[in-house]
């Protein structure tokens, strides 16, 4: 019989161990579950769920109560923070969160300039950005270092009216505040050291009239940015130019399917991680709104539409690209859906209660 060498055999084990130790150690950084936070605004809390990768099961674990009716959620960029808008009382919350579980733990409530309607910390994590709706206003505060909205403004603008979302470019050198009532996007220039918003070279980019433009998602690519509109009942591509902030339009396309003959308006806008697929949600037709993404143009092709709960205000993609959970503000539920990274198509997997009036729906990977 013959034998190998024994510096051969060595290596050949080596190899062994290593291709069967690979696949266990590729599976480790995908994580089995991701927490998920519902504002549950009739409730006057925040919920916090336990989101099974591999099954959908959604477990409920506590709610954080809130001196009002939370709104729009988000976390820091390291995700040790996370902050409500708690409109009802014109004020934001911030809250620790435990690296372990996602609980939370509230530090306070900020007096801010009006009803917040969205809000987004920087990337640099030191400057909280808001809109008001009702007040056709946007604002920075700033962020201490330990986490708490501090109450005076380092940027207070008027806006147009009805300012719905304010998001910052992918850099974090310029901020874009789409206004459902004026039917534009305002363009700003932003300061990541001082907070301070200066209108853009270019101040606006008109859409077409009574299109309202209300949640705006960029592509991962940096390249393009989508727009929901909520009056029009659609979906705009924009293409971003990195280097002025501004915006070019490439394309408008519905939301709703041609034989539909009722009333309608959109709420969210939400894309996968990998950038390949864009949904949008339709109250009235209570429905998601399915498009692939050209990657080299950021054109749309619309691929259909998939039955939702009522009024789906907020839905959210988890961090992998392989569940969407979708709120029903009138039905009090979450439905959690399959989607498909081939095609992203969507597979109803269950619906589960999550609070009185969900207003919004946050998952995450803890670190």
């Amino acid at each position: 019989m013959y034998l190998l060498p024994a510096a051969l055999t060595i290596t050949l084990a080596t190899a062994c161990l290593f291709t069967l130790a690979a696949p266990v150690a590729a599976a480790e950084t995908v994580p089995p579950s991701f927490i998920v936070y519902i504002a549950a605004s009739g409730d006057n809390a925040i919920g916090r769920y336990r989101l099974q990768r591999d099954t959908g099961d959604l477990v409920h674990l506590d709610n954080t109560p809130l001196p009002g009716a939370p709104g729009s959620l988000a976390l820091s960029a390291d995700k040790q923070f996370l902050y409500a808008a708690v409109r009802s009382v014109e004020s934001v919350a911030s809250l620790r969160v435990n690296p372990g579980d996602g609980a939370l733990k509230l530090l306070g409530t900020t007096k801010v300039a009006g009803n917040p309607v969205y809000l987004t910390p920087d990337r640099s994590g030191k400057h909280l950005l808001t809109a008001y709706y009702s007040g056709n206003k946007t604002a920075v505060y700033p962020i201490a270092s330990d986490g708490t909205v501090q109450p005076s403004a380092t940027s207070l603008l008027g806006t147009g009216a009805n300012p719905h979302c304010i998001v910052p470019s992918p850099d974090g050198r310029f901020v874009l505040v789409p206004n459902t009532g004026a039917d534009k996007i305002l363009q700003f220039q932003f300061d990541p050291a001082t907070g301070k918003l200066t209108p853009n070279a270019i101040p606006e980019i008109l859409t077409p009239k009574g299109d309202g433009p209300r949640h705006l998602v960029f592509h991962p690519s940096g390249k393009f940015l989508y727009a929901v509109n909520e009056k029009g009942s659609s979906t705009t591509a924009f293409q971003f130019n990195s280097s002025t902030g501004t915006l070019t339009a490439l394309q408008t396309l519905p939301t709703l399917p041609a034989d539909f003959t009722g009333n309608n308006s959109c709420a969210d806008i939400e894309i996968t991680p990998d950038g390949k697929f864009l949904y949008g949600s339709n109250r009235g037709h209570d429905s998601l709104a399915r498009y692939a993404i050209d990657a080299a143009t950021g054109r749309l092709t619309a691929l259909g539409h998939t039955p939702t709960e009522k009024t789906p205000r907020e839905f959210a993609i988890d961090p992998t690209g392989r569940l969407l959970l979708a709120a029903g503000q009138s039905s009090n539920r979450l439905a959690v859906y399959r989607l498909d990274p081939a095609t992203g198509a969507l597979s109803p997997l269950a619906a589960h209660p999550c609070g009185k009036s969900p207003a919004w729906v946050l998952i995450t990977a803890l670190p």
